[in-house]
């Protein structure tokens, strides 16, 4: 048991009804969850508000309620109410408590930006696990602690599940986590109550500005700010127009990264390499330290990304070798992930999913002079059709040819948007073929790959499966290019 006052450190409370000096046997948010003794924290979601269930809570046994609000309760209930100003952040801090504040134990590094962030956690972690340290991972991907890997739900979990991975990587022996911190993440308050011992800034550009998510860019900058209020050392990229704006309320020491002359951590004498069925970059890092590097993940964006890796793995003393060969052989799944199907051209797979990433990748791609720039993409159902005609707009002005085919269409008919993506496509010159069903989407690009050709599959990275109707059923791009290069065999 848990004593109930020890729960509540760090949190400004009032106790209206009950004692603190109550056992507690566990903590949960979930109303479906509560249980005998336990601590109920009524949180306000987007189409359930957990105030509602206090009654019932009381009623199935729960010792605690956590609130922001009144509730309904029997006369007679002899539950713990405890009012906080929010129960969100007090859950961040109950959950910390709850788990024994295992993050104070590790070195805790967030990343936070619009783009890199998952590519940059890895660079981080392949690059300290070469120096011998211990690293869990938290991401948009997974999760990895020690060897088990769990797949991810949010970028950045919930405080419950986030408390809970930081015990497990303490246990499993981790030194040192590395995690993507959401602008979601910021302003749900699930990165409250614990400090980051250092915070990246990738980049920003608008995005997640929608019903649910941000009410505006000035409110989406504003969460991306908080990380540098709750980190002891903040490393920025100096080349983006808003890092100013992000780092003005700091509270942490300040480093920079980029090209300029004035970033602390500079790149310069960037090389594009190619080869058979390869594409990379290399270029030669100056100040704070200094070394040629080299990485098999291609674009300037990339380099950003490796940058932000050094300028953090230097403050674990990681000796140059150690970056050099963890930057040339890390793989990062669904981020630019080449998969080595003929010498003769270049497949990959990109999570790009929206027109801005699309824009950058083939962009990127665009300056390896291809043959020809191929882009294979859908889109997803229910979801805005702005997206839609923007991505088939931008592939029809960037690629030499569009592949058009399903993604997750959800509720909706695959053809029809698909429909919508040609709209996008009309407004250029762009050429087109629509293939529906993906797996014979990717057929048709890699019957008809010629030499020098970039091919890239876009929008689903390391998504495994294809959301139809409400169902998830397993499709994972890697084992359909894999099944199709075995049945051409076959056919020989």
């Amino acid at each position: 048991m848990f004593q109930c006052s020890d729960l509540l450190k760090g949190i400004a409370y009032e106790c209206i009804q009950g004692s603190v000096n109550v056992g507690v046997s566990e903590v949960v948010n979930d109303s479906r969850n509560v249980t005998k003794d336990c601590l109920f924290i009524c949180v306000i979601g987007m189409n359930f508000d957990g105030h509602s269930a206090a009654a019932q809570a009381a009623a199935d046994g729960a010792r605690v309620l956590v609130v922001s609000k009144e509730v309904e309760l029997p006369a007679e209930s002899e539950i713990t109410v405890i009012q906080v100003e929010d129960t969100r952040y007090a859950m961040a801090f109950i959950a910390a408590n709850f788990y024994g504040n295992p993050a104070q134990s590790m070195k805790i590094i967030g990343i936070t930006g619009t783009k890199g962030k998952t590519t940059t956690a890895y660079f981080v972690k392949d690059i300290l696990e070469q120096a011998g340290h211990q690293v869990g991972l938290i991401g948009t991907v997974e999760a990895i602690i020690g060897g088990k890997v769990i797949p991810a739900d949010n970028t950045t979990p919930e405080p419950l599940v986030l408390q809970r991975y930081f015990k497990e990587m303490k246990e499993a022996g981790c030194d040192v986590v590395v995690m993507e911190a959401s602008s979601q993440g910021f302003k749900m308050h699930r990165t409250q109550g614990f400090v980051f011992d250092y915070g990246i800034f990738t980049n920003l550009e608008p995005d997640h500005i929608a019903a649910g998510e941000h009410a505006s860019f000035e409110e989406y900058l504003a969460c991306k700010a908080m990380l540098f209020r709750q980190c002891k050392v903040g490393i920025v990229n100096c080349d983006d127009t808003h890092w100013e704006e992000v780092t003005r309320e700091h509270t942490c020491a300040i480093e920079t990264f980029g090209f300029g002359e004035q970033a602390d951590l500079r790149a310069d004498n960037l090389r594009l390499l190619t080869g058979a069925g390869f594409l990379g970059i290399s270029f030669h890092v100056s100040g704070a330290m200094e070394m040629e590097i080299q990485t098999d993940i291609p674009g300037k964006f990339s380099v950003y990304n490796a940058l932000a890796a050094i300028a953090i793995c230097r403050h674990f003393g990681v000796k140059k070798e150690d970056i050099q060969k963890a930057l040339k052989d890390v793989k990062v799944k669904g981020r630019i992930e080449i998969v080595k199907v003929s010498d003769n051209f270049t497949l990959m797979i990109d999570y790009a999913h929206n027109a801005m990433a699309l824009e950058s990748l083939l962009t990127t791609l665009r300056a390896y002079q291809p043959n020809r720039l191929v882009c294979l993409f859908g889109c997803g159902g229910n979801r805005s059709k702005l997206r839609r005609y923007e991505m088939g707009e931008v592939s029809g002005k960037l690629a030499d040819l569009t592949i058009i085919t399903s993604d997750n269409p959800r509720f909706e008919e695959p053809q029809a948007i698909i429909e919508d993506i040609k709209e996008g496509i009309g407004k250029t010159n762009g050429r087109y073929v629509e293939i529906c069903d993906r797996k014979e989407a990717i057929r048709y690009a890699i019957a008809h790959g010629q030499k020098g050709d970039i091919i890239v599959l876009a929008g689903k990275g390391h998504e495994d499966y294809q959301e139809i109707k409400g169902v998830k059923y397993p499709m994972d791009e890697r084992v359909l290019i894999q099944e199709v290069l075995n049945e051409q065999n076959q056919g020989k």
